[in-house]
C-alpha cells in the first residue's frame, strides 16, 4: 500500500515572489513527511534548490508576460491574452502527463489558471480574489471577479495568503467580497517566519539601505538604474539585491553601491532585519515577509501593474509603509521610517490558520 503521498508545488513565474511564499509551504510539507516535487521553470528552480537542498524539481514553465516599457501593464497584459489562453490549455493538457508519471496525489498552484485536475485533490493559492482594474474601469471589475470565480470552482480549494479582519495586507483585493465556497484564508506566508537568527550570517556592516529588486524585465532594470543614481553618492551605503539565483552569486562594489545576484534566505532576513531603510516593489511576497520582520519599506510601484499601485496606497493609508511613485524617484528621497507593522500580531494567527487548512487538506485525502 502507497504510505508516501507526493505533493507538487507549481509557483507562477510573474517574478520570484511566487516562488519565494511557496517555500516556507514545500518546507513544512516535507516536515511532515509529504514527497514534494517542485514543477516551474529554470529560474525558480535555482531559487528552491538553493533554499531547500535535494528537493525534486521537474521542467513545468508557466505563463512568462513581461513588461513594456512604454504600455502600462494591464493593457499589455490584455494584447497578450491569446498567448495566455494557450499556456492555461496546455499546461492542464500537460498537469495529466504530469500526474500519471509522478503519482501525483496533490496539485498546488499559485495563480496558474490551467492546473486543475479531476482525478487528485488541486489547491489554487492567490492573494487577489478581486483582480484590480485601472481607476477608469473599476466599473468593469465584476467581469473579472465572475471568471476568476468560475475558474476557482474547478480547484479543490482555493488558499488565500492573508488573514480575515480588519488585520490583514491584501485590503479589497481579498476582502469586502463574497468568497467562493472553496476558499478560506490560511495566514500570510514568508520564508523568515520560523527562521532562527544565526549571528554572523549579514554580510553587510552597518549603517546601510537595502534595496530589492524584483519583477520581469525592463522595469526590474529601470529602478534599479534609477536608485543607483540617486543613492550612489548618498550615505549610508546601499545594498542592491538583484533577486537572480540562477546566476553565479557574488558580491561586486561600485562607489557607495553594494551588489549580490542572490543572497540565501537566512543571509537576506539578516541584511533586512539590519537596514537603516528598505527600497522595494510592492509586491505581496515581498511585503508578506518583510511584515513577518515587522520591518517597513518604501514601496515603489511598478507603473501600470494596478495591483501593486493597489497594495502600495492601501498599506500606506494603514500606516505600514511608505509609498513612492518611481516617477518621482529623483534627488529628494523620503525620510528613514520607522513604522509600527504588526507582525507580532499577525504571525501567530497565520500559524493557526494555516494548521487548519492543512489538516483539512491532508485529512481529505
Amino acid at each position: 500500500m502507497k504510505t508516501i503521498q507526493n505533493i507538487l508545488i507549481c509557483p507562477l513565474e510573474w517574478g520570484l515572489g511566487h516562488a519565494a511564499r511557496m517555500i516556507p509551504l514545500a518546507v513544512r510539507l516535507r516536515g511532515m513527511n509529504y514527497n514534494v516535487i517542485i514543477g516551474t521553470g529554470k529560474e525558480h528552480q535555482a531559487l528552491f534548490l538553493s533554499e531547500i537542498p535535494g528537493i525534486t524539481c521537474i521542467d513545468f514553465p508557466g505563463f512568462k508576460p513581461g513588461y513594456s516599457k512604454f504600455l502600462p501593464q494591464y493593457i499589455s497584459l490584455l494584447l497578450k491574452t491569446p498567448i495566455l489562453l494557450y499556456h492555461i490549455i496546455s499546461e492542464h493538457v500537460r498537469l495529466r502527463k504530469i500526474i500519471r508519471e509522478n503519482d501525483i496525489d496533490i496539485v498546488m498552484s499559485d495563480n496558474r489558471f490551467g492546473l486543475w485536475n479531476n482525478t487528485v485533490i488541486t489547491v489554487y493559492i492567490t492573494h487577489q480574489i478581486r483582480i484590480p482594474f485601472p481607476r477608469a474601469l473599476h466599473l468593469f471589475e465584476f467581469i473579472g471577479i465572475s471568471l476568476h470565480r468560475a475558474l476557482i470552482k474547478r480547484f479543490s480549494y482555493c488558499f488565500i495568503p492573508d488573514l480575515p479582519g480588519e488585520l490583514n495586507l491584501s485590503g479589497r483585493l481579498s476582502h469586502g467580497i463574497k468568497l467562493p465556497a472553496n476558499a478560506s484564508y490560511i495566514g500570510i506566508l514568508s520564508r523568515f517566519t520560523d527562521m532562527i537568527s544565526v549571528p554572523g550570517n549579514n554580510p553587510v556592516s552597518a549603517p546601510y539601505n537595502t534595496v530589492i529588486l524584483s519583477g520581469p524585465e525592463p522595469q526590474r532594470s529601470i529602478l534599479r538604474k534609477k536608485l543607483v543614481t540617486v543613492l550612489k553618492n548618498r550615505e549610508p551605503k546601499t545594498v542592491i539585491l538583484g533577486g537572480k539565483p540562477d546566476k553565479v552569486s557574488s558580491m561586486t562594489q561600485s562607489e557607495n553601491i553594494i551588489y549580490y545576484n542572490h543572497l540565501p534566505a537566512a543571509a537576506m532576513k539578516e541584511l533586512l532585519a539590519g537596514s537603516d531603510t528598505i527600497f522595494t516593489r510592492s509586491g505581496y511576497t515581498t511585503i508578506m515577509e518583510l511584515t513577518s520582520l515587522n520591518r517597513s519599506a518604501i514601496l515603489i510601484p511598478t507603473p501600470g501593474q494596478t495591483e501593486q499601485e493597489y497594495l502600495a496606497g492601501y498599506l500606506l493609508k494603514k500606516g505600514w509603509f511608505t509609498c513612492l511613485l518611481q516617477k518621482d524617484l529623483k534627488d529628494r528621497l523620503p525620510d528613514a521610517i520607522a513604522l509600527n507593522i504588526p507582525g507580532s500580531d499577525i504571525i501567530p494567527e497565520s500559524r493557526l490558520l494555516l494548521n487548519a487548512a492543512l489538516n483539512i487538506l491532508l485529512k481529505d485525502k
